[in-house]
């Protein structure tokens, strides 16, 4: 049966890459790329079409093109690549709402898969030790990607329940992580000097970038319907991938760290969001058993290698200079008040070290 698949987002680099993968399986006879502007990347034999998913044309584009699966990865992880918080938010929910629309009026849509991610569960001290996928959040996210994420799985499972035809797949992913992807974690271990919160030290789990594709892959050739968890196998503590990295860290008290992203934003470095903050502070773990059993599936890249080859990609070992440490270190300063109350902190931090 010939199959005909549309991916929005293929201006950014995972949706321009899965485009193009998808483009290669024999069981796909034509893939169709939708984006405001077209590809930074090679695209192969993809199809671009200029189109908005935030405006009603996309329903023409489906109608047009008789697609019988969406692929939905236009979903915009940071302000700075959206530009701005608010074209963020319409980008997201907005957007994933006239898509949907457009797919409830399309006739031949029959599958549609949704690139969601595993920060819908939150984070917090009362978290379970691993995330299933019925487990219910108990600390809801209340800003940013990870707010945009929980109004669109609610715009999805609405959508599953007025087209019980079509088959849903909802991939909620761990942050992304790769020689190119480019996402707030990859950004956040960039940093010349990594900000930690005082006392914590977050569990972390990562999917490279191409288990994390393949997993759309095979979520789209097998039609595979439901949630699923996805992965890298084992956890890396914050700090030790901060060693890995080969980064200089600072402990930031609890109350300041607000204080410290909001410098980061500002100087263009990184976003630096409050969910962000709060993940770095109590970390999350996913249970992935379903994505075994279900999809039959185990990443090639565990949590640890997938770090390991994003920071020989990134060459993130290699030393920096010590005028731009010294250069950091005083905006981080300046961001927690004064140069001497920063001393202060760190010594404090120092001497509890001691006793421990």
């Amino acid at each position: 049966m010939s199959r005909v698949v549309l991916v929005t987002g293929v201006s950014r680099h995972l949706g321009s890459r899965m485009a193009r993968i998808l483009s290669y399986d024999p069981q796909i006879s034509r893939v169709i790329g939708v984006d405001v502007v077209p590809p930074r990347e090679d695209i192969g034999g993809v199809e671009f079409i200029r189109a908005d998913i935030r405006n009603p044309v996309i329903s023409k584009v489906l109608s047009s093109t008789g697609a019988d699966t969406v692929v939905h990865m236009g979903v915009i992880s940071t302000p700075v690549q959206a530009g701005g918080r608010a074209a963020m938010k319409e980008i997201n929910v907005m957007g994933t709402m006239q898509l949907l629309a457009a797919c409830q009026r399309a006739e031949s849509v029959r599958h549609l898969v949704v690139k969601s991610t595993a920060s819908i569960y939150g984070s917090g001290p009362k978290d379970p030790a691993m995330f299933t996928e019925d487990t219910q959040p108990r600390s809801l996210p209340q800003s940013g990607w990870a707010k945009d994420s929980v109004e669109v799985e609610s715009y999805v499972r609405a959508f599953a329940r007025r087209r019980p035809d079509v088959g849903v797949t909802t991939l909620r992913f761990a942050n992304f992580l790769g020689p190119k992807a480019d996402t707030p974690m990859s950004a956040y271990f960039a940093l010349p000097i990594v900000p930690t919160v005082l006392g914590h030290d977050a569990r972390l789990q990562f999917i490279h970038e191409d288990d994390g594709l393949e997993v759309i892959r095979l979520a789209t050739v097998d039609g595979h319907v439901g949630t699923l968890n996805v992965a890298g196998d084992g956890v890396l503590m914050l700090s030790q991938a901060i060693r890995l990295a080969g980064k200089a860290s600072i402990a930031v008290p609890g109350p300041m760290v607000g204080l410290v992203g909001g410098w980061v934003r500002q100087s263009g470095i990184s976003d630096f969001s409050a969910e962000q903050i709060r993940f770095l502070t109590y970390g999350r773990v996913l249970d992935t058993t379903r994505l075994h059993e279900r999809l039959g599936f185990t990443p090639r890249f565990t949590t640890a290698e997938a770090f390991a080859d994003f920071v020989q990609h990134r060459g993130l070992h290699y030393a920096i200079s010590a005028e731009r440490v010294e250069s950091i270190e005083r905006g981080l300063a300046r961001a927690l008040g004064t140069a001497t109350k920063v001393e202060a902190q760190i010594a404090s931090t120092l001497r509890v070290a001691d006793h421990a």
